[in-house]
Formats: C-alpha cells, structure tokens, sequence
C-alpha cells in the first residue's frame, strides 16, 4: 500500500513536471520567433544594402527569405506564449485573424519585391521596399510592446 507522503510527493512530482515542461515548451517557441524576427531584421537590411548597390540578386533571395519568414510567424505564436522575455501584445491573440492577415501581408510585399528584384525594376523596386517597411511598422505597432513584459 503506498503511503500518504509517497502519493503527495508523487503528485507534486508530475504538477512539477508538467508545470516546468510547458514553461520551458514557451520560453523554446518565444526563443524561435525572437530568431526568426531577428533574421527578418537583417533581411531587411541586407535588401537595403543591396538595393543601394543595384544587387538585384540580393534583393530577390533577401525578399524570398522574408517570403519564407512571414509564412512561419503565425505558428510561432501559440496561445499561452506571451509570458516571459517576449515583447509580444496580448492582440495578437485577441486579434489573430488580423495578426494572421498582417503576415500574409508581409509575404506579398516580399513576393512582389522579389518579382520586382528579378525584372530590375527599379522604380518598382523602391515602392515595394517601402511597402514592406509599412507592412512590418502596421504590425508592430499594432501588436509588439515597445519593451518585454508590457
């Protein structure tokens, strides 16, 4: 027969476990989208760069990464990942239709760069790196704080 400690520290074993599994599960996918945000960062950057430079292939892969990024953004955020070192607004799961609506937005503006890019349209060109700088400032005013834990 197990005893009453035996059962209780049992039981406060697996709450332990269970607890420390899910704060370590959203402190992984907080760590994720920080990295795949990040990358969008120098993506930007680099398609700045580039553009400075007439390096039209650049420009292409760069805005095709950005493609790629944006189509993983959603995922990236669960319900329940908003605590911890994240600078993500509860919106985003209060409004995730518009939160979803936003990254499809972003992977357009990318998509039609990088088609942009690869004509060596210029003229086009600046217009949809512009277009993607407002695709990116809508979505973070919208839904990122301005420092972790707001």
């Amino acid at each position: 027969m197990v005893g009453k400690s035996t059962l209780m520290a049992a039981t406060f074993g697996f709450i332990t476990l269970i607890f420390s599994s899910q704060v370590y599960g959203q402190a992984d996918v907080i760590e994720k989208r920080q990295k795949l945000m990040k990358g969008q960062s120098a993506a930007a950057k680099a398609i700045k760069g580039a553009v400075a430079e007439k390096d039209y292939a650049t420009v292409e892969a760069k805005a095709k990464d950005l493609m790629n990024s944006a189509n993983q953004i959603p995922d990236l955020f669960p319900k329940g990942s908003n605590k911890g070192k994240t600078k993500a607004k509860a919106e985003i799961w209060e409004k995730s239709a518009e939160f979803k609506k936003d990254a499809k937005a972003l992977n357009k503006a990318a998509s039609e760069l990088a088609a942009a890019a690869k004509s060596k349209d210029d003229a086009a060109i600046a217009v949809k790196v512009k277009a993607i700088g407002e695709t990116c400032s809508t979505c973070h005013k919208e839904f990122r704080a301005q420092k972790y834990g707001e």
